[in-house]
């Protein structure tokens, strides 16, 4: 049931120079960081946050690289993968497969073509079989965002699924999933906004940008919830939640790179053409983080 994926694990920033080159120093010191400091239980590369549609497969096979030897076995190391093709990829997975990861982290296709369910069910039964590599759906994409019965019946139909990333806002789908499928795979809420409750219903974890922004304040969160205290869980969400609101942007990724800066962390620039934190972004997530206790002095 790969028990190991679970609690908080962090999408981690790609920390790219400003001439769009990979900062590997920073990525490494991100990562000691977020293990040996913030404690988390384990780590993403290469999704969303990571600004993976922008990444190459010798890109993804080197961040994937850096961390697992940084990472040493102490907590799982999970690989994202966005592309729009089956053959894209498995191509990827295949890379990325020395390096023991403990699972793919796969989106539905992205581009504008929605296959039908019974495509959809051969497209993640092909990635598992060719890359022999567990498999997290990661749930997305709002044209080919699946229902709880289609991510059930693949859980039931495709043995390499092992568990999905839930992601957008609807609490009701996330309860849905877990009422379905949960008792037999890895769900994992990426409802940013309503960690608290997510780990309340019976997610087994998270994978979600505000991990990244505020690793510290989730862990405890996480804490919280499996002691059953829920005073302080609620506490706590009152605090991430506003630092949710000031991030939650088209450039998400890049204000994640500002909370982290915030907190004395490298996490370099966006890729154009995403667009850097605004002045105005900026002031916003400056008052949230300070306002949680993690602003850096």
């Amino acid at each position: 049931m790969h028990e190991n994926i679970y609690g908080i694990v962090a999408p981690m920033v790609t920390p790219f120079r400003t001439d769009g080159s990979l900062d590997e120093d920073a990525l490494r010191e991100e990562t000691r960081y977020l293990i040996e400091g913030a404690k988390v239980h384990g780590l993403a590369v290469c999704g969303s946050t990571g600004e993976g549609h922008t990444l190459s497969t010798d890109e993804t096979k080197r961040i994937t690289a850096i961390v697992s030897e940084v990472s040493a076995g102490r907590v799982p190391v999970i690989t994202g993968i966005i592309a729009d093709s089956t053959a894209a990829v498995i191509e990827r997975g295949r890379a990325v497969r020395s390096f023991g990861v403990a699972a793919l982290q796969v989106t539905p296709v992205h581009y504008v073509f929605r296959p039908d369910d019974d495509a959809m069910v051969r497209h993640f039964a092909d990635i598992a079989a060719a890359t022999e590599l567990p498999i997290i759906i990661y749930n997305v994409v709002p044209w080919t965002y699946l229902s709880p019965a289609l991510l059930t019946r693949i859980i039931d139909e495709v043995p390499g699924v092992i568990g999905v990333k839930q992601s957008a806002g609807d609490m009701k789908l996330l309860a849905d999933l877990l009422l379905m499928a949960g008792k037999r795979s890895r769900i994992m809420s990426a409802v940013d906004a309503l960690l608290y409750p997510s780990f309340t219903l019976g997610s087994v974890g998270a994978i979600a940008a505000i991990l990244t922004a505020a690793p510290t304040l989730c862990v405890d969160l996480w804490n919280a919830s499996q002691a059953g205290d829920h005073q302080r869980g609620l506490a706590l969400h009152e605090k991430l939640l506003p630092i949710w609101n000031a991030i939650f942007d088209q450039n998400l990724p890049a204000n994640v790179r500002y909370c982290m800066e915030l907190q004395g962390r490298r996490g370099g620039v966006p890729r154009p053409p995403m667009s850097p934190s605004s002045p105005a972004q900026k002031k916003n997530i400056r008052a949230a983080i300070e306002a949680a206790g993690l602003l850096k002095a």
